[in-house]
Parts: structure tokens; C-alpha cells; sequence
């Protein structure tokens, strides 16, 4: 059993509580799990040929950048370097001294494992509606065909707080969505905190990101993974890029289950107790409506991409299978994409 907490920040400018995508329903893994834990059922099983193509490389796990934001928040010159470097080569780093205290880690981290392991009738109290992705079960199931994660999560938009949908907000365990408030609220201080450092190191001025998200998206996850009988031939979470501008990511100190591509494999990142893990989204790569920021185009670094509506490319991601680095192509102009195919040739 493991889970693990995510923390997205979006763009968006949309006026409402949102609905995202729709969401084919499907049962809940661990329900299936305690029922008979001996169970894989097909859909869920991985081909051999998907499986073989994966190549771990676990002795890069100790090179997974990890930064010091306490430091950074300094000026660090260094650290502002080895930043700069982690979103070049890596895209993802771990931070250590940011603020959040030890104690609301852990008891987020208690809270969400005390929830999975409510009744399954306490537990769809908050199922996911097939209409939206907010709530409790399995989301972006978008075919009868899909292979299924072997998962289970809680999803929930935190901020604006007008886009909550608080009946979907679990009222058990007794104090969960006071502790959910809490640590939605710390890691936001951080995410925003992370965007000034990144306007930094891509050469514009401390408040130019931030401006761009003063009524940004932010949503929680939280990821349940049941024990499986052939874990090997099961994904927790298929393999994908993250829709959004950052992630912060909270893993459990003695598991180790989120693996990162690099240099052509899946390195696993082994947990540093109380960090939290950092992973660059789509959106760094593009720009709110959304487009390439002007001052990163001349003669030697060509529009690789089309201004495109931030809320359809979200909506569009939300509607593809979860597999592999592929939201981002539908934004790019046609001659990056005749480039890209020519390489590949």
C-alpha cells in the first residue's frame, strides 16, 4: 500500500466552478483488492511488449537534483544555478527547507491514509460524478478499451476558492478538511514562492510569472495504490506529463514509487523525509492564452508553438490517455511539427 500527494497550479480563466472532462466510471481498485486480493482483472494488465520497453536506471537515483529554498530565497547565486540547471536537464528537483512544517506534512499524510481505509460506502459518498474529475475514484478514463491505472484518487480544486466543490470535500476523518485548508494553503505559499525563482532564472523580472497566475487553478490529488498480486505487471500511474505550470509532490518517506524520465529511461526518486518533490508542467514551456513568452524568440530559437486558449488545451489533455509526453503537440505550429517528423525520419 502506498500514496502519495499532489499539488497542481494551473492557469485558468474561467468564471465558474469548472467541470474538466468527463470520466468513464470504473470500480475502485482497492475495493477490488480486499474483495480478493489475488484479482487482476485484464483491463488492468500491462502487455509484455509496453512493460519491455522500459528502462530503469536506478543508479541516477542519487543524481535527482535536490535544492535548498531557503537559500534560493536568500539569492543564492548557487543554488539559483543548480535551479536553473534541475529545470534544464531534469524538469524535476526536490526542495528541502521550505517552510512547511514537519507536523502538517504528517498529518496530511495520516489524514489521507486514515480515508482509504473508510468503508466503501463512507468513501463514495464523495464518488467522482461522471461529468467532472473532482472527487473520489479513478480519473481520465476515456475508453472502454483503456488499460486501467492501479490506482485510486481523491482530486479536489483548492483554489480560487469559489471553484470549490465542497461536497466532494470528505468530512471524515474528523478534521480532514481542515488539515486539507492548511496544507493547500502552505503549498501554495511555496508554488508561488517557486514561480518568482523561476521568473528569475528565465531572465525576467521576480513578479512576471506570479502575475500571470493571480487566479490560477489549483488543485490536490491524492493517489491510493493498492497491494497487487503481480505487481509486475501492473502501472500505478501510467506514464505522463502534467498539464499545468508546477507540481509539488509529497511522497511517503519509505516507499519509493514515483519514477522520472531521463535521458531515456525511468529513474526512480528515492524520498528525502519531509521534502517535496517538484516537477516542471507543460505550462513553464508555454505561456498563459497560451503562447511563448516574446523574449525567448530570435533568429536561433524559432515559435515552436501556436497561441492556444489555456482552458481547451487543458480540457483537450483531460481527454486523452495519460501516456507518455504528448499534451503539449497540440500546440505546436505546423513547422516545429514538420521539423520534429524530419528528425524522425
Amino acid at each position: 500500500m502506498s500514496h502519495n500527494v499532489e499539488y497542481d497550479e494551473l492557469v485558468s480563466e474561467m468564471e465558474e466552478a469548472p467541470s474538466f472532462a468527463s470520466s468513464i466510471p470504473v470500480p475502485n481498485v482497492q475495493e477490488m483488492v480486499r474483495n480478493n486480493p489475488l484479482q487482476v482483472p485484464q483491463r488492468y494488465v500491462r502487455s509484455r511488449e509496453e512493460l519491455d520497453k522500459v528502462s530503469h536506471m536506478p543508479h541516477l537515483s542519487s543524481k535527482v537534483p535536490f535544492i535548498d529554498l531557503a537559500l534560493l530565497s536568500r539569492g543564492n547565486k548557487e543554488e539559483l544555478l543548480k535551479l536553473d540547471l534541475a529545470c534544464k536537464e531534469w524538469g524535476f528537483f526536490q526542495i528541502v527547507n521550505h517552510g512547511v512544517q514537519k507536523e502538517l506534512l504528517q498529518k496530511m499524510k495520516d489524514a489521507a491514509s486514515e480515508f482509504f481505509e473508510l468503508p466503501a460506502e463512507e468513501k463514495k459518498k464523495y464518488a467522482m460524478d461522471s461529468s467532472d474529475i473532482q472527487g473520489y475514484g479513478q480519473a481520465y478514463v476515456v475508453s472502454e478499451e483503456q488499460t486501467l491505472d492501479w490506482s485510486d484518487a481523491l482530486m479536489l480544486v483548492t483554489y480560487p476558492t469559489r471553484y470549490r466543490k465542497l461536497q466532494f470535500w470528505p468530512k471524515t476523518p474528523e478534521g480532514f478538511k481542515e488539515i486539507i485548508e492548511a496544507y493547500a494553503s502552505e503549498v501554495r505559499r511555496v508554488s508561488q514562492e517557486l514561480l518568482s525563482l523561476l521568473s528569475v532564472i528565465m531572465g525576467m523580472q521576480k513578479h512576471v510569472l506570479l502575475e500571470l497566475h493571480q487566479e490560477s487553478l489549483q488543485a490536490l490529488r491524492v493517489n491510493y495504490y493498492p497491494p497487487c498480486s503481480t505487481p509486475e505487471q501492473v502501472l500505478g500511474l501510467s506514464p505522463h506529463s502534467d498539464a499545468n505550470t508546477i507540481t509539488l509532490l509529497m511522497q511517503d518517506d519509505d516507499i519509493t514509487g514515483l519514477e522520472i524520465r531521463h535521458q531515456g529511461g525511468w529513474v526512480p526518486v528515492t524520498p528525502i523525509s519531509d521534502a517535496l518533490v517538484v516537477n516542471v508542467g507543460d505550462v513553464i514551456e508555454d505561456d498563459v492564452e497560451v503562447e511563448p513568452l516574446d523574449y525567448m524568440i530570435d533568429s536561433h530559437n524559432p515559435k515552436l508553438y501556436q497561441k492556444v486558449r489555456y482552458g481547451d488545451y487543458l480540457r483537450q489533455s483531460m481527454k486523452r490517455k495519460m501516456e507518455g509526453k504528448a499534451h503539449i503537440d497540440v500546440a505546436m505550429t505546423e513547422d516545429s511539427e514538420s521539423d520534429m517528423r524530419n528528425k524522425d525520419e
